[in-house]
């Protein structure tokens, strides 16, 4: 499997994330090092670009509000880690802003090609905008792929790891443009005596538009795991 996953890139929702060892700006770090946390590990098409920058300047504003839910970011590209480091510094010296996070340096594209990073028909080197939201667990819950020439929505990515931790906690799911504090989507009934109660909850409650679509507000102990303010 990892030699498959090393030539064609195919990682999947739902497999577990293939593990590396890396230099970054922050040291060396294994993938299991964040075993028990969540994970955002991104890539960047290169150091020292327009839109990178803004995106780890967003990232990094927005790093405290991913911590709150139990949430790491990791950065990527195939840049040395000389190339990170005087980058990074850059950034500070004309913002004030410093990175909490670290940036992998994969000078030989080998993480990037195991997790499909790099768009053969775009460039043999530079890595297109992934993003993998990956689980405590170490499970891909969620790949995200953006043009190299269009700027991540970094609330957006907060908001889909909240909506996964919420839709695990409540077993239920979360509706399209759900946000943090609402209510979240009951399981559909597999049997038909759960029908008729779904259905007579619906006409007590007002919660639901039939018995296949109905919502519930999810328990104190949900709602603070998923909060991030």
């Amino acid at each position: 499997m990892d030699y498959e996953l090393m030539m064609n890139g195919n990682v999947k929702i739902g497999q577990k994330a293939p593990d590396f060892e890396a230099d970054t700006t922050f040291g060396k770090i294994n993938l299991d090092n964040y075993k028990g946390k969540w994970l955002v590990f991104f890539s960047h098409p290169g150091d020292f670009t327009p839109v990178c920058t803004t995106e780890m300047i967003a990232f990094e504003r927005a790093y405290p509000f991913f911590k709150k839910i139990n949430t790491e970011l990791l950065g990527l590209s195939i840049d040395s880690n000389s190339s990170h480091l005087a980058w990074v510094y850059d950034i500070y010296c004309r913002t004030g802003i410093k990175l909490s996070f670290p940036i992998v340096a994969d000078r030989s594209g080998q993480i990037s090609r195991k997790y499909g990073m790099i768009a053969s028909d775009i460039s043999n080197t530079s890595t297109v905008r992934n993003v993998f939201i990956i689980d405590e667990k170490g499970i891909i819950r969620t790949i995200m792929v953006y043009p190299m020439n269009v700027g991540r929505f970094i609330p957006e990515i907060l908001r889909t790891v909240q909506a996964i931790q919420m839709a695990d906690c409540t077993e239920g799911s979360t509706a399209a443009n759900w946000m943090p504090n609402q209510p979240v989507i009951v399981q559909m009934p597999q049997t038909f005596k759960q029908l008729e109660e779904t259905v007579q909850n619906i006409n007590e409650n007002k919660n639901g538009i039939n018995w296949y679509l109905s919502f519930k507000e999810p328990d104190k102990q949900c709602l603070s795991k998923t909060k991030d303010q």
